[in-house]
């Protein structure tokens, strides 16, 4: 059964949503890093990829004007978001900050 998306970041375990699309070179350098932050943080966050082009309204609820766009939610309030490639380390100390 698919979740939906206000059941996903309703999660007391921060969620980080990748808004992405398969055309954007900047999402495929940073489909690893997502992998790696899953890898060290395991079942402290949960990582959720989004299509922009199959959930066009999603993307433009939450005004996702670029892709890669990271959005981190826990408990269904939105903590942080920043557009672009981050570093895993970066990413990591986002979502430790906010867990």
């Amino acid at each position: 059964m698919k979740s939906s998306f206000s059941d996903i970041i309703q999660s007391d375990t921060p969620v980080l949503i990748d808004f992405y699309a398969d055309w954007c070179g900047p999402c495929k350098t940073l489909a690893p890093i997502l992998k790696q932050v899953k890898d060290e943080l395991g079942e402290a966050v949960k990582i959720v990829k989004i299509d922009v082009d199959k959930n066009q309204p999603l993307a433009t609820q939450y005004q996702v004007r670029g892709v890669p766009t990271l959005l981190l939610f826990k408990d269904g309030k939105q903590l942080w978001r920043q557009s672009g490639v981050l570093q895993k380390n970066d990413l990591i100390s986002i979502i430790q900050q906010h867990s």
